[in-house]
Formats: C-alpha cells, sequence, structure tokens
C-alpha cells in the first residue's frame, strides 16, 4: 500500500463529488491534517465549499458525499463533523506502510520531483569590509537552508553571492588599511574615525608591511593630508559634523589615488581579497556554499551599468535636474525618485542594483529570491520599480526579508557594528556554540521575526536545547540498531501490522507528513518548518522509546518496531541535512 493516503484520499473523494456534482467535479480538494487526533487522520471542507453554488446545508451535503465514497481498506472510519466538515480515520496498514516506503527511499524520502524551474537564490552578499558578523549569519543560515529546501522539493538553484567590489566602501575599506600601514613608518595620519576601526584592519596592514616593506610609504604627512578638509571636533555629532567627517574621509581617499597612481589599484585589491577570502573561508567551515560569485565591478566593466540607465532613458523613465540623472521611482510606488547617475558622472549603487538585476533575468531564471535585512524594506518598490520600467516582469523577483539575529552573553547584549570594529563575529559564535546549534537556531524562527540568540541555551546538553534534542533521538537509534546488531536489509521485510499501538501509529503519521512539510516549507520560505517538524518527530520518538522496549523477545515485533525505529532515523537525518545539521551516531 503506498504511503501517500493523501493522494490516494483525494481520488476517492474525486469519486464521490463527481456522483453528487458533475457540474463541479473540477473543485479543488483541500484535505488537512486536525490538529486533535480525535478528529482523525484527515478533514476536509469540500462539503461547506459546495454548499453555496449547490444551494443545499453542508452537512447534508457531507453526508451525501461520504454515501458515495467508494469502499477502501485505506479508510477505517469517516463522520461528518461540526458545520459540514468530513473527517477521515485512516486503516493501520494505511499509517505504517510508511516505514517501508522511508526503508525503501531511504535519504530521498520526501524528496519533490524535479519541476524544471530556475531558482536563483542570491543571499549574505555582505560587503567585504569585514569578518562577518553574528547577524549576517543569520542570513547565511536562512538562506542555505532555503536553497536546500528548494532544491531537495525539486527545484533547480542556483546559490549566489553579490561581491560589492566596486564603490565607496571598499575605497574606505583600502584607505583605512593604508593608513595603518602607514603608521607602521612613522607617518601617523589622525585615524578618521568614519573609516573601519577593527584589529583586522591593523592585521591586513601589518601583512601588507610584511610582503611589500615600505614601497607604499614613501610620502610625508603633509602629502596625505593635503587639502582634507579639517575634522570636527569629536562631541559634535550635528549633521553638519557628520558631513564634514566625510568629506574629510573622501579628501583622504582622493589623495590615496593620487599619490598611490598604479599602485592603488593593488592596495585596494588586497584589501579586498583579503576579506573576500576570510569570509570565503568562514562560510565554506559554517557549511555554506555557492555556485557563483558575482562581481559588481563586473557590472561596470562589461557596461551593463551604462546599458540599463540607457534603456531607462530610452522608455522615459530617466529625467535631469541639476545634473544629475532620476529614476522616475514614484511612478512604482516608491516614496521618492532615485538618483542613478550623479553630477560627476560617477553612477549610484542603485544604478548598480538595476543592471544586477537585469543580468539575474537576462541569465533566465524563473524564479529570482533575493535575501535582504529587514531594514532594506523600504528598497524592494524601487528595485521592483526599475524591474517594470526596463519592461520585465517583476513578479519574477520575491524578496525575503531576515531580522537581525541579537546575540546574548551573560544577559548582556552585544554590539554589532562592522566600522566601530565592536562586534562578535560569525567565526568566534561557531567556535563556542558549535556549528550545529549555530544552523539551527538561526532557522528556528521565521526568517522576518526577531531573533534572540540564547547562547547558554544554545551550549546546553538539554531537552530545552532543540537540537540537542533531536540530535540525541537520533543517537538513540543507533544506539539500538548497534545493539541489534544486524542488517537493515532484514527490516525490509519486517511485518508492520506488528506496529499497533498509539504511539506508534503517531509517530508513522509523523513521518507520513515530512513529505507535505517540505512542499510547505518550500512554497512558503520557509525552512523553519522542517525544524519545528524535526523537533516533533524527535519528541514523538523519544515518547516511545520511553514507554516501550525495542529488542524484545517476539521476533516480529521487535523487528517491526527496529523498523519504525530506522525510517525516523533515517528522516531526522535527512531533515537536518536540509538544515545544514549534522546527525551524531552518538553523544
Amino acid at each position: 500500500m503506498s504511503a501517500d493516503p493523501k493522494a490516494l484520499l483525494t481520488d476517492l473523494i474525486k469519486t464521490a463529488l463527481k456522483s453528487v456534482a458533475p457540474d463541479l467535479a473540477d473543485t479543488a480538494i483541500l484535505l488537512e491534517r486536525p490538529k486533535q487526533a480525535s478528529h482523525g487522520d484527515f478533514a476536509t471542507n469540500l462539503a461547506l465549499q459546495l454548499a453555496k453554488p449547490l444551494k443545499r446545508n453542508p452537512r447534508e451535503l457531507a453526508a451525501l458525499l461520504l454515501a458515495e465514497l467508494p469502499a477502501s481498506k485505506l479508510v477505517a472510519k469517516t463522520e461528518v463533523a461540526g458545520a459540514g466538515f468530513i473527517n477521515f480515520t485512516l486503516a493501520s496498514a494505511a499509517k505504517t506502510a510508511v516505514v517501508g516506503e522511508v526503508m525503501e527511499r531511504g535519504a530521498d524520502f520526501g524528496r519533490g520531483a524535479k519541476k524544471n524551474v530556475k531558482v536563483q537564490v542570491e543571499f549574505v552578499s555582505a560587503n567585504p569590509t569585514g569578518p562577518l558578523h553574528v547577524g549576517h549569519g543569520r542570513g547565511a543560515a536562512y538562506g542555505a537552508s532555503l536553497s536546500e529546501v528548494l532544491a531537495f522539493a525539486g527545484y533547480d538553484v542556483t546559490r549566489e553571492y553579490y561581491v560589492n567590489d566596486a564603490g565607496r566602501q571598499m575605497d574606505i575599506l583600502a584607505l583605512s588599511t593604508w593608513l595603518r600601514y602607514l603608521a607602521f613608518f612613522g607617518i601617523e595620519v589622525p585615524f578618521p574615525p568614519n573609516a573601519y576601526q577593527g584589529d583586522y584592519v591593523i592585521d591586513m596592514a601589518r601583512e601588507l608591511r610584511d610582503a611589500h616593506q615600505d614601497r607604499y610609504a614613501r610620502f610625508t604627512l603633509a602629502q596625505v593630508l593635503d587639502g582634507t578638509p579639517g575634522l570636527p571636533p569629536a562631541e559634535r555629532k550635528d549633521d553638519e559634523a557628520k558631513q564634514q567627517r566625510e568629506l574629510h574621509l573622501d579628501g583622504l581617499i582622493a589623495n590615496a589615488k593620487r599619490l598611490l597612481g598604479e599602485d592603488y589599484p593593488f592596495v585596494h585589491g588586497f584589501a579586498l581579497n583579503e576579506q573576500l577570502g576570510d569570509g570565503r573561508d568562514d562560510l565554506k567551515e559554517f557549511g555554506v556554499h555557492f555556485d557563483k560569485w558575482f562581481s559588481e565591478k563586473s557590472l561596470f566593466d562589461t557596461g551593463l551599468v551604462e546599458r540599463a540607465v540607457a534603456e531607462l532613458e530610452k522608455r522615459g523613465h530617466i529625467y535631469l535636474q541639476d545634473g544629475a540623472k532620476w529614476f522616475r521611482s514614484t511612478d512604482f510606488g516608491d516614496e521618492k525618485d532615485r538618483v542613478v547617475q550623479r553630477e560627476n558622472g560617477l553612477y549610484t549603487y542603485f544604478a548598480s542594483d538595476i543592471a544586477y538585476h537585469l543580468n539575474k533575468y537576462e541569465r533566465g531564471f524563473d524564479r529570482i529570491i533575493d535575501i535582504w535585512g529587514a531594514d532594506h524594506h523600504g528598497y524592494i518598490p524601487r528595485v521592483k520599480g526599475a524591474i517594470a520600467a526596463l519592461g520585465l516582469p517583476p513578479e519574477k523577483l520575491e524578496v525575503a526579508l531576515v531580522q537581525f539575529a541579537v546575540l546574548y552573553r551573560d544577559g548582556q547584549k552585544t554590539s554589532m557594528s562592522t566600522r566601530s570594529g565592536e562586534f562578535v563575529t560569525l567565526r568566534e559564535l561557531r567556535r563556542e556554540v558549535g556549528n550545529d546549534a549555530c544552523r539551527f537556531f538561526y532557522v528556528l524562527r521565521k526568517s522576518d521575526q526577531h531573533l534572540d540568540f540564547d547562547l547558554d541555551l544554545a551550549k546546553s546538553q538539554s531537552n530545552e536545547n532543540p537540537v540537542y534534542y533531536i540530535q540525541y533521538a537520533h543517537a538513540r537509534v543507533c544506539s539500538v540498531l548497534n545493539q541489534w546488531g544486524g542488517e537493515l536489509a532484514e527490516l525490509k521485510a519486517a511485518d508492520l501490522g506488528k506496529l499497533e499501538n498509539e504511539r506508534e501509529l503517531a509517530l508513522c503519521a509523523r513521518l507520513a507528513s515530512f513529505p507535505e512539510i517540505v512542499e510547505g516549507a518550500a512554497a512558503d520560505y520557509a525552512p523553519h518548518q522542517i525544524a519545528f517538524y524535526l523537533k516533533d518527530l524527535a519528541a514523538d520518538f523519544h515518547s516511545w522509546y520511553n514507554a516501550e522496549r525495542m529488542l524484545v523477545e517476539d521476533e516480529a515485533v521487535k523487528l517491526a518496531r527496529l523498523a519504525l525505529a530506522a525510517a525516523v532515523r533515517s528522516v531526522l537525518r535527512g531533515g537536518l541535512a536540509v538544515l545544514g545539521v549534522s546527525a551524531p551516531e552518538s553523544m
């Protein structure tokens, strides 16, 4: 008997529907699992759906549908409930059949059929201006898990990282590194408060010095500071002071480019490659991989930014004001129009974002998913507006927002600011609590919900720690199977009719719902649904394990229970793999 009773039950209901209301035979049939076990295994509201068009009482319609329902060994009991719901209780054999299917399909149980839909998921894409911090970690864990869920559900997934290797932020990092490098040679430039402050900048400067000695330090303090606006007093926090600090920083960047000349691209590239390489290594260690690392600079090198803006202009969506080119973003629901090219001829970040999304469309993806921090919510209408203005379907682009995780250590909230250097790195967090806890805790909530990362809980070995609780269930099964010492192939022939008690049938029902959970998680972009499912599956298993002996004298009962335990292990392992979490065999 198939382990997909939902599909078979749907066919039975369709047959009944053709008899009761042939003109409405194409009505979609919704089958859901009731929250209360006493209401059966599945329920449908079909009679309530049909009541209005057929002008009949829904309870009467439900009774008519049940009268026309073909007899099936699948169904043990049916009833009309409430305002007209139909509840179905499955026969035990229909519930236990899933064990055989899991044993047969192994790691592929729950995997969806190939959908021939190309999906691009772009995530993390942090400026390579410093180490990844715990805020980036949530986007990395969510993006990686979502990609795995979509791939497991049957989509053709491309995982992409957009490298911001052009623009002012990289110039600030290059300048920060160079100024720290100059200090090693006695050229003490007052370090700008709005440059990158972290120790990692000093480390890069030291590496630059060790590799190239004083090659990039052939200047005087006066040359470095030549013509730069002075810095306001540190205590001034007003807008004018902030602008003055930014002008001072821009002056230093301009001087660095002028003084270093042909050497500036090397210093710039050195800082970029150091931070990008560090980020790559960090993500790889975190179990997060990308199929493509896309360079922002390539958009300028290939002329795509210029072409995108020209196309918008050709279509009448650009106007000139004060020497700058503006995109009519308000025509597409944005709060104000946006500059795409400044009066000095330089393109804005928004212009390169437009070009990047044009590139995504030109690569032929059927669905494009951007994962952004929740603070970028206002960016959605302008990007979608630009896509529509280019004559492309904006509905192809979907944006999933991720709230930054807040780390609490000893009850204290930890600051995370890349510029100030006061942040907890993802690497530090992983070393403290482990990759598994990081990956699981990050996806334990909906991505757009606030997440407090409970460090103490993540490190605890207790039932309150969900990842420990799930992994312990997996390890328990491994222990039992090792004690048994037989071959798994023997379990495929187990008499599943021996699985009779309430806990065993509940476990079977939980296993059978895994494909639906995968499908729902993929449709909702919600890997946390997998995490919740695994907690429930582990809870069902622990409850059964504590109530029943596995290695009993009765050989048939023993093999049936071991088969169920092995099926639980297989699904736990597969679900954890989707979330990037290991499944230890002993704990």
